[in-house]
């Protein structure tokens, strides 16, 4: 049998694995930068990968030709009502189609929903935030969830999981046993780093924001981020503060989110708010580094790249108190409970005024990003496929 162990070749074949990629599709969120990362370092290992995507089929490119948005010839299907049934059959179609002419021995998807496939299976779940909160997802992706997801796990030989808290999850909520469970947290690119004023100028000057001048918060506008508490948390804060440190926020729209656009054109209105929406992924490390405090108050994460990614760039982090933030974060980041506006408001105001605070837990920050890389995901993650092909 061939295989890989500690990125080297145990015979002179690589080892040969299909790999779903449909999340690149889209502008990348949490999971579509997992699959890209993870797919470039395990590359890097010396692992071939099939890629699969439901708008092109089979490739044998890297991730990066698949990172831009697209729709496809198909996608469009699954937004009609009558054909959201049929929808999960043809994506199984076309992955057979192409899965019995490629070399690979081993499948992963990497994003809940396995497909069948006659070898081993790796399944990775970043959470279970529709059984947890389904009051925050779309009803028709909860739908889906609950209909697939327990016969992917069923299917998976081995489940990978981004945090203790999920492996928790998946235990309690699924029955899965923790025999099969991997905790395989994730990485943070080396993009995201520590910037001065004139590195990060580009981007400042383009989005008319100044350097060390703003409170940043990024994620998706979705009930689940909890972005209207930070919001009323912010407008707590005192008037020249927040004059001096307007509150940014970068994500890409969702769904449900009318009262938050309600309670930001009043901040828009003040001149103390800017909404970004989706920020291209290259100017993404700048609008971090040039941050002077970043807040996540999500009422639910499986993992929570954004706060890393903000405590790699060198700026204070507070978050929320809950799920798997505590774990990602550790003693680096300030907790908070979501829900209390005035402790919210007062946590960010505590950092705001004191800049001996702000450089112990941008100095924290660092020290505790530093643990997280791709490269250890990917050793970690191919250690995981050994483990199937050896049942």
């Amino acid at each position: 049998m061939s295989n890989l162990r500690a990125g080297k070749h145990v015979t002179d074949q690589p080892l040969h694995i299909a790999l779903n990629a449909t999340a690149m599709l889209t502008p990348l969120t949490g999971i579509g930068r997992y699959v890209k990362e993870l797919a470039l370092a395990l590359t890097r290992l010396g692992v071939v990968i099939d890629y699969f995507d439901v708008a092109h089929g089979w490739r044998h490119r890297p991730p990066e030709t698949l990172a831009a948005p697209t729709t496809g010839r198909l996608s469009f299907l699954h937004n009609l009502p009558k054909i959201r049934p049929l929808w999960r059959q043809l994506q199984q179609l076309r992955f057979s189609k192409g899965i019995s002419s490629n070399h690979s021995r081993l499948y992963h998807e990497p994003n809940y929903l396995a497909f069948r496939f006659n070898g081993p299976t790796v399944v990775t779940a970043h959470d279970a935030s529709w059984v947890r909160y389904p009051e925050t997802h779309p009803i028709q992706r909860v739908r889906i969830m609950n209909r697939h997801f327990p016969e992917s796990l069923e299917r998976a030989d081995r489940i990978i999981v981004v945090s203790d808290f999920v492996a928790r999850e998946m235990n309690t909520l699924f029955g899965t046993p923790f025999e099969r469970i991997r905790t395989i947290s994730h990485g943070v690119a080396g993009d995201f780093q520590p910037m001065s004023a004139a590195e990060t100028a580009p981007v400042c000057k383009h989005f008319k924001l100044d350097h060390g001048g703003y409170v940043l918060a990024v994620g998706t506008l979705e009930p689940r981020k909890n972005l209207i508490s930070l919001i009323r948390a912010y407008r707590l804060l005192p008037t020249e503060l927040s004059r001096q440190y307007p509150l940014v926020i970068a994500g890409m729209g969702g769904w449900q989110h009318d009262q938050t656009d309600l309670e930001m054109a009043r901040l828009e209105r003040q001149g103390v708010l800017r909404v970004l929406g989706q920020i291209d992924e290259d100017a993404l490390p700048s609008l971090y580094a040039a941050a002077k405090l970043f807040v996540y108050p999500s009422i639910y994460e499986g993992f929570g790249l954004p706060p890393l990614e903000a405590m790699a760039s060198g700026i204070p982090v507070i978050v929320s108190d809950r799920t798997s933030l505590p774990e990602v974060v550790g003693p680096a980041g300030m907790l908070i409970d979501p829900y209390d506006i005035d402790a919210m408001s007062e946590a960010m105001r505590s950092v705001l005024e004191d800049p001996q605070r702000q450089q112990s837990m941008a100095g924290c920050g660092l020290k505790r990003a530093s643990q997280f890389t791709w490269s250890r995901c990917a050793q970690e993650t191919l250690d995981v496929y050994n483990e199937a092909l050896a049942l």
